[in-house]
């Protein structure tokens, strides 16, 4: 069999067609099979060339459509808002792509792959921290922010993240709501106010900030 030449194109192609059958059929309802089968092709080894699972292919996905709609480089550009306004800008704007909403609304049962936790919180940890250090730095230069826990609450937000998927800790729509008021509390107490009314009319649509 020839060598791909260009498995960048191979890899592009199964998370094009993922994407649609995931948001189409629901994830749990997609199999490898249904993949292949809309792959004009591509065989299920090729598949597996690139990603040993389903879910593998669904944590490729979304940090595919988070660099893709990167919130935070968005926010970077506005020299019109201090670091607190940035923050609270990045989150209603990850709350506003409604693919990657309802994706994770299907988000792959966790907690029966810890291999994938793991690397998901190792991904996040190295790739948002930062990002959220950034904004509270600037936050804490320009005022907005009155925090002594830069660094600390950067590392706090990314384990927030975790809390808030359901298939880690399984919460119904109005325990969401109590999540999201105490980590709004708790936040605030810290120097860290960075949700509003505005954004708590939207929490209840998104499992996780």
């Amino acid at each position: 069999m020839a060598r791909n030449k260009y498995p960048e194109v191979t890899v592009e192609k199964i998370l094009e067609v993922s994407q649609r059958l995931f948001l189409e059929k629901g994830y749990d309802n997609t199999t490898i099979q249904d993949i292949v089968d809309e792959l004009g092709g591509l065989t299920k080894g090729a598949i597996y060339h690139h990603f040993k699972s389903k879910e593998e292919i669904m944590d490729a996905l979304s940090y595919k459509m988070f660099v893709n709609n990167n919130p935070f480089e968005t926010v970077r550009k506005r020299s019109d808002l201090n670091g607190l306004e940035k923050m609270k800008l990045a989150i209603r704007l990850n709350q506003s792509d409604e693919n990657q909403i309802e994706l994770i609304r299907q988000a792959v049962p966790l907690l029966k792959n810890p291999h994938l936790l793991s690397r998901m919180i190792d991904t996040n940890r190295r790739i948002l921290c930062p990002y959220w250090l950034e904004l509270i730095e600037e936050g804490q230069k320009d005022g907005s922010i009155k925090t002594s826990y830069a660094k600390e609450l950067s590392e706090l937000l990314v384990l927030l993240d975790i809390w808030m998927i359901p298939s880690v800790f399984p919460s119904d729509s109005e325990g969401v709501q109590r999540k999201y008021r105490f980590i709004a509390e708790m936040l605030a107490k810290m120097g860290l106010p960075i949700y509003d009314e505005e954004t708590e009319q939207n929490i209840g649509s998104l499992p996780y900030f």
